[in-house]
């Protein structure tokens, strides 16, 4: 069966999650994993694998960040802790994460997932015999080069089917920097980052607009539209695509939970007969309609277009 695979904000969130239906649960620290929907210390992530696997889920930890020497340390004793609380999975974008996790006794299967870089099964391989158990594909693929990467591949594939991308990171605090330019200070408070206080990079041409927010790995520009692919699974059913992922960064907890139970009950449907969910699939999509961000339309991405740069 397809994995749903989700981005809690908080230990109570998972506990709802796990009710509407997720399967596995995305979490980490800031200071090592990149665009987490939620921030959860090191207390907080062992509260959290312990409460992930009583309910028999996995817990991915993110440790996705772009590292500097100086970084190397903090992450040698952070996926030490990592082995310690036995997370399911570790995510790497940084082969550094790769070097250090193989020094363990027993070491934690890997998902690659480096953004827009997943793009060919040739990656997907060379990582796959390096430890790598799964590949995160980028965002920027056709239908037609997911499942031509799907059918090559040695590893497990995810695709990301709901929620806004990234479209540019900066490590330099690009905000910060210009309010203080101006002799402005501009207070960022990271557990607010919710679509009521996000600031907006607005495209007056074509009527876009872009959330931007600043964390400890930078400046980070998103995606105008949020990808909705839940009327569009039955490629990637047929595919035999391993993971579909729900992306909550910039949502609340209240979206995130009405889609989880969305796309889980597409997945159920689609188990449980291919035809039930073609005749249903058009009306999985209503509830999420109902609590979309009005400035926020839904597209597929780029799962029947080209990438134009």
């Amino acid at each position: 069966m397809t994995e749903l695979v989700v981005t809690p904000k908080s230990i109570a969130h998972i506990e709802t999650l796990i009710e509407k239906g997720a399967d596995a649960f995305i979490i980490g620290e800031e200071k090592f994993g990149l665009r987490l929907a939620g921030e959860f210390n090191k207390e907080d992530m062992r509260k959290a694998v312990a409460l992930i696997h009583e309910a028999d889920k996995k817990a991915y930890a993110a440790v996705n960040g772009i590292f500097h020497n100086y970084h190397i340390p903090a992450v040698e004793d952070y996926i030490r802790f990592l082995h310690e609380i036995q997370v399911d999975r570790i995510i790497f974008g940084d082969p550094a994460v790769v070097m250090i996790v193989q020094e363990q006794a027993n070491p934690i299967p890997l998902h690659w997932n480096a953004e827009t870089l997943v793009t060919n099964h040739f990656q997907c391989n060379y990582w796959g015999r390096r430890g790598a158990k799964r590949a995160v594909l980028a965002r920027e693929l056709s239908l037609e080069e997911i499942i031509s990467i799907k059918e090559n591949s040695d590893v497990e594939i995810e695709v990301q089917v709901h929620g806004m991308t990234c479209m540019f990171q900066s490590k330099r605090m690009l905000l910060g920097n210009y309010y203080t330019f101006q002799e402005r200070q501009m207070k960022i408070e990271r557990q607010n980052l919710n679509e009521d206080t996000q600031l907006l990079l607005y495209d007056e041409e074509r009527e876009n607009k872009y959330p931007v927010y600043e964390d400890y790995n930078g400046t980070h520009i998103m995606s105008p539209n949020d990808i909705c692919l839940i009327e569009e699974l039955e490629p990637l059913f047929e595919a035999g695509i391993d993971s579909f992922k729900i992306d909550g960064l910039l949502h609340s907890e209240e979206y995130i939970n009405v889609v989880t139970q969305q796309y889980r009950e597409a997945i159920d449907l689609y188990e449980e007969d291919p035809d039930t969910y073609e005749d249903e699939k058009f009306m999985l999509i209503d509830p999420i309609e109902e609590i979309q961000p009005e400035h926020r339309p839904f597209d597929e991405g780029f799962l029947f277009k080209q990438t134009v740069y």
